[in-house]
Parts: structure tokens; sequence; C-alpha cells
């Protein structure tokens, strides 16, 4: 019965849903459709909200690009694809290779999204090469399955910009926040830690009862997947070359930027907010991939991954201003959704609706950053009223911002440029995980209350 419904979400999946990029014109249509009827604007209107915010994320979408760039070049050095490599020799069944692939990108993923996204593809491929009889479409949906808990992690942008200080988190929560909000109360918080664990559990269990039986296996070719050979280096001849593959030079930068890292957090009491986590992530690569002309060809290799998100984002982004822009009427698509979350809920249950809030908007604004645009004004100031811990608030955004992401293929995209496979391919696996992790979420969360 199992093996039907998931058979029947697959087939689901590959007959509805588009391209990426098609996805993200079909909700910008809809959500132009939406403000009109619901909001009572004008067409001229939409068109202008959505024209105002087509530009309106582009240093949070340089700070996306960079956390993707830089952790997808640091999973490429030599020296971490070498321990990939080796753990990709450990699964000996279909069943240990996909709970191993699950578990190894969702941790990877809580260090740093975009680490954990590429490192979970690039282990998935490198157990297609070495291991026969594995579905190739489930290993990679097991790998990008673990993306849930990213905004519950260390590179959650929500939780890292509740911990950043300044006169904006005041000014965007309308006063209910007027202090930063350490992570020991929002990512290591124990609920939240606990939260995490259970659902990386309940992914690895789930994903090993999902493997197709027989001839519904669909493996893949393993010289498709070889990557290009790397030439061999030349010997630097001339003082420019010699500049470019010296190891002293990365080392001397990395020195720098780590040790700006270390003066931030450990003497000038910093907190880890999304910025110092990209800085990390560079300056790590940097020393691993040891020569700077190394380095700049592995970050150049990466970028191309960043593609879908630079293409996509003004268009989210667009989608956003729908949902923000106030006309004539007086109200927005955004207040109406939080509002009518609101509405509903005690100090028990908020946290709940504004999970389920968030899930909702992650649709149609599949950004940490338009989250926190959308709704901080809002849920954190009905939060404060209602007497709910703001730390808890803002991890109920997070989470929603985190769990439709199995549906919404935006953030896909990279992992399967690196599979060469389709979003379609894997989100009808996705789908059960979305259904799974949800349950473990909305009790956690009720619990957490």
């Amino acid at each position: 019965m199992f093996q039907k419904i998931i058979r029947g979400c697959v087939k689901l999946v590959q007959r509805y849903l588009p391209e990426p990029f098609i996805f993200a014109i079909i909700l910008t249509l809809l959500a132009f459709v939406i403000a009109m009827l619901v909001c009572h604007q004008a067409p001229v209107e939409v068109v202008e909200h959505w024209g105002g915010g087509v530009w309106s994320l582009l240093a949070f979408a340089m700070q996306m690009a960079l956390v993707l760039v830089c952790g997808s070049t640091l999973a490429a050095a030599p020296s971490i694809k070498k321990g990939i490599s080796a753990l990709a020799s450990l699964p000996k069944t279909p069943a240990g290779a996909i709970a191993l692939v699950t578990g190894v990108s969702a941790v990877a993923c809580w260090l740093n999204w975009g680490f954990g996204l590429i490192v979970g593809a690039i282990f998935a491929r490198e157990i297609a090469k070495k291991l026969r009889g594995v579905d190739y479409r489930l290993l990679i949906a097991s790998a990008y399955s673990g993306f849930v808990v990213w905004h519950a992690g260390i590179s959650g942008s929500i939780p890292l910009t509740m911990a950043t200080p300044g006169n904006g988190l005041a000014e965007i929560t309308r006063g209910a926040l007027t202090n930063p909000i350490p992570i020991s109360q929002t990512i290591l918080d124990p609920h939240n830690l606990i939260m995490v664990t259970l659902v990386i559990v309940a992914l690895v269990v789930v994903n090993t009862l999902m493997h197709p039986k027989g001839n519904q296996v669909l493996m893949v070719d393993p010289l498709l997947l070889q990557d290009d050979p790397v030439p061999p280096a030349k010997q630097p001849e001339t003082p420019a070359e010699k500049m470019e593959s010296s190891w002293l030079l990365s080392g001397l930068i990395s020195l720098l930027g780590l040790s700006y890292v270390v003066i931030k957090l450990f003497f000038r009491g910093g907190s880890l907010d999304l910025n110092t986590v990209i800085l990390i992530f560079l300056f790590l690569g940097v020393i691993l991939h040891k020569t700077p002309q190394a380095y700049v060809g592995a970050f150049t290799k990466a970028a191309t991954g960043a593609a879908g998100i630079i293409l996509q984002f003004p268009f989210y982004a667009g989608i956003m201003g729908i949902i923000m822009g106030v006309g004539a009427s007086g109200i927005c698509l955004g207040t109406v959704i939080s509002d009518a979350c609101i509405s509903v809920s005690t100090p028990k249950s908020y946290p709940l609706f504004t999970f389920l809030c968030a899930a909702i908007l992650n649709m149609f604004v599949p950004s940490g950053g338009g989250h926190w645009a959308i709704q901080a004004p809002i849920m954190f100031t009905a939060g404060a009223d209602l007497g709910v811990d703001p730390g808890l608030t803002g991890m109920a955004i997070a989470w929603g911002d985190a769990w439709t992401n199995l549906i919404q293929p935006f953030w896909a995209i990279p992992a399967l440029a690196i599979a060469k496979l389709n979003a379609k391919d894997i989100m009808g696996y996705c789908l059960i995980d979305l259904f799974v992790s949800g349950a473990i979420i909305c009790a956690g969360l009720l619990l957490w209350a």
C-alpha cells in the first residue's frame, strides 16, 4: 500500500510540476489575480507593486548566492571530496545508501544550507557510481530532503537576522524586538534541537522505506556521472604564476579573515550572523583549496549552480512586492494572510499558525529575507501581545519557510544541476517527506509553546 501511494505521488508530480522558472511565472500570475480579488486592487496597482518589488531583494540575493557558492566551493575542496568518496564506499545495500545520504545531507544542511545542499548531491552521485541497485531519483531526493532543517540550523537567515544587532531590528518589528535574540534562544534552544533530531531520524526511516522494488528501480549509468578530468598542474614560471600558485598568499588572507571572525565572536561579543557564516566558509575554502588559482577555479565552477537563484530572485521579489503592496483599499495580501492566522490563534496555538502561514507564503516567496520583510512587522507584534516568546515566533517562521521547500523547486536547482535530473524526478518522494516532517514540526511547536 505504501509503495502504491509513493508511485502515485511520483506520477502526479512528474505529470504536473513544471520547470522551476515556469513555476515562478505561474506563481507570479496567481499572486497577481489573488491580490486583485482579495485586496480589491486595480490591475495597475498590482503591476506597480510587482515592479517596485523586483529589485528589493538584491542585497539578500547576493548573500544567498554567496552562501551557496562559498558552501559549494568548500564542498569541492580536495580534502572534502576525498572524505565524501570514502564515505560513499561505506553503504553496501540500497537501504543503507539512502539512510546514509539522508543523514549526512541533513546534518550538513543544518551546519550550512549551501554546503549541505551541494555535499548531499555530490555524496549521492558518488554512491551512485559505486553501488548498483540503488534508485537514483530517490537517492537525490534523499539528499535534498535534509534541506528541510536548514532554517533551523546555523545558517538559517531568520534566526541569524534576529541575532544581528542594529536599529533595523526594532524598526522592522515595530518595536516588538529592541534587542537581538541570541541563537541560544532560537537555533540552539533544546526544543529546536530535539525537533531537528526527530525530523532527521524520521526522514532517514521514511526515505529508506520508500525505495522501489524490483523493476521499479531506476539506476543511472556511472559513466554519465564522471566529472570532467582535471588538467595537470603546470609548474609556475613567471612571478605572476608563482603568486597564483602561492599557498602562502592563501594562508595569509585566510588568517586575516578568520582572525576577524574570532575577534568578533569571542572578544567583541558579536553574533553568528549570516555575513559571519559566509566569511567562515569563504576562508575555510581558500585554505582547503591551498592556492588562489585553485580556489578561483572551483569558485567559478560553483557559481554556475547559483544561476537559477540569480534568475529567479527578481521574480520572487516581484511576488513579494505584490504580497506587501498596499493599494487604495488600504490592505495588502501579506496582511490578510497574517491577520487570518492571528485571528484564530491563542498563546498556545500561535506558533503553529505562524508556521503554517509562513509555509503558505514560502510557496510564493521562497526566501528567508522575504519572509522576514513580510511577517516580522506583523507576527512579532501579535506574538508580543499574546505573550509568546519572540525566539519561538522567529523559529516558527523559520520552520515554515523551510518546510515547503520540499515541494518548492527553487532551492533544488543547484542539486539538480549536479545530479543531471529535473525537479519532477524527485519531488514526488519529497511530497511524502513533506507530510512526515510536517507532523513532527507541528507537534514540536505545540509542545514548545
